[in-house]
């Protein structure tokens, strides 16, 4: 799935919920900490792993609503 990020991206906190434009949230689901603003970055989801357009890796989360 590849979709843009509802609004400002911050990076990875460790404990990030993520909603998409879809309206679907996402939830962080290991711990990484990674600073990078930007302003809807585009997303892609594949395997239960999301990648944020400009940042270093993937991270494993799972969908909360």
């Amino acid at each position: 799935m590849r979709q843009r990020l509802a609004g400002e991206w911050s990076g990875w906190d460790g404990d990030t919920v993520v909603e998409l434009f879809d309206g679907s949230r996402w939830k962080q689901d290991e711990y990484y900490y990674e600073y990078r603003y930007s302003f809807m970055p585009w997303v892609t989801i594949e395997r239960g792993k999301m990648m944020v357009d400009g940042m270093n890796r993937a991270v494993r989360v799972h969908r909360i609503d």
